[in-house]
């Protein structure tokens, strides 16, 4: 004797294969697919291994937003005996399934592993509903050809736009609504993507921003006014570069500013987030100092910024140790004492400068 599963179902067609679309309670989750397959070598498996990391950070965002969090459809092969029984409405009908048979996920293994997760905690979730899209298995070659071809053309959001649609971090909605409201920043911000091209009407992105800001919400002591204090110091900042000012002047054009200057790239503006931290950090009184970074030399040729922000070869150092250094250099033009580790840094920087200029005279 057979027992069976039976779900409504919409089929449907794609490269002249059968597929079928069914709303699933989460609580046959763990009824229909079995644990995933860890032991298995990856050639005989139909899916990635299972980054465990992941499932819990997935778990807390529906648990959180529980009320409005949002899953796409899973997608599985079925390994055993099923039939689509179709009903008076065209390709509306009922998927039997008999409970011998495998489900795979070709999609989704995260999800599916994040709501086993969720449902531990709050088993109201139990009876709500993922899409999944069921598929005949025919085979482990097929099944990894699936899992190849529904990740291998997805393409992941930019951060910058992550930031600008996202409506529950604080510091993101913190973020854009302060190069909103300052023009030079937002003519010149792309809210779209992370990696500027060379001939770009853009001079940052809005993700280069939000992780400057990173730097001065964990310094910010009252959190209420990260607005307020955003403003103030980004606005202050932007009438104080006097590149930027300059190229609203009209008095540089932005190649001159892009190829010129080191103003606009990221490392300065992670180094400016530095600067706001220590501003945040109950040193408001002192903003007003932040008018000194008018007579900063931003130009790329500085002798100050050699080995600093720039490479013997004329490229930027992009890493944290560089952020460090350029953030020293601006507090130390702006009067501010260096804390014990960012004088720390600034020693060994001025020694390693001593060592290499000494092999230079030496040769």
């Amino acid at each position: 004797m057979s027992f069976w599963y039976s779900f409504p179902a919409v089929k449907g067609k794609q490269a002249n294969r059968d597929y079928y679309i069914s709303m699933i309670p989460l609580k046959m989750l763990s009824k229909l697919f079995p644990e995933d397959e860890e032991h298995i070598s990856p050639e005989y498996r139909a899916q990635r291994k299972l980054n465990l990391a992941r499932i819990p950070i997935i778990a807390d965002y529906i648990i959180k937003n529980r009320s409005s969090y949002v899953f796409s459809a899973l997608a599985a092969s079925i390994d055993g005996d099923f039939h689509f029984e179709n009903s008076d409405i065209s390709e509306l009908g009922v998927l039997n399934i008999s409970m011998d048979a495998i489900f795979l996920i070709n999609d989704g293994q995260h999800r599916k592993a994040a709501l086993l997760n969720a449902i531990k905690e709050d088993e109201t979730l139990l009876d709500e509903t993922i899409p999944i899209v069921f598929f005949e298995d025919t085979g482990l070659s097929r099944s990894q050809q699936m899992f190849t071809d529904l990740n291998k053309y997805a393409v992941k959001t930019s951060n910058s736009i992550a930031e600008l649609y996202d409506s529950r971090d604080k510091l993101a909605v913190s973020t854009r609504n302060v190069i909103s409201q300052i023009d030079f920043l937002n003519r010149y911000t792309d809210k779209e993507k992370d990696n500027l091209g060379k001939f770009s009407s853009n001079l940052f992105t809005l993700n280069t921003f939000y992780m400057a800001n990173k730097a001065i919400y964990s310094s910010l002591k009252d959190k209420d006014q990260l607005d307020n204090f955003l403003y103030k110091y980004w606005n202050s900042v932007s009438l104080n570069m006097q590149p930027w000012v300059d190229l609203e002047n009209g008095h540089i054009t932005k190649t001159s500013l892009r190829e010129n200057f080191i103003a606009t790239q990221g490392i300065v503006i992670q180094a400016l987030g530095k600067l706001g931290a220590y501003y945040a950090n109950g040193k408001y009184e002192s903003i007003e100092r932040i008018d000194k970074l008018k007579y900063i030399d931003w130009n790329r040729s500085a002798t100050s910024w050699k080995n600093r922000a720039i490479k013997s070869n004329g490229r930027i150092i992009a890493n944290t140790k560089a952020v460090l250094l350029v953030s020293n250099l601006i507090k130390q033009k702006l009067g501010i004492k260096l804390s014990n580790d960012e004088q720390a840094a600034e020693n060994m920087f001025k020694s390693q400068e001593n060592v290499n200029e000494g092999s230079v005279i030496e040769r």
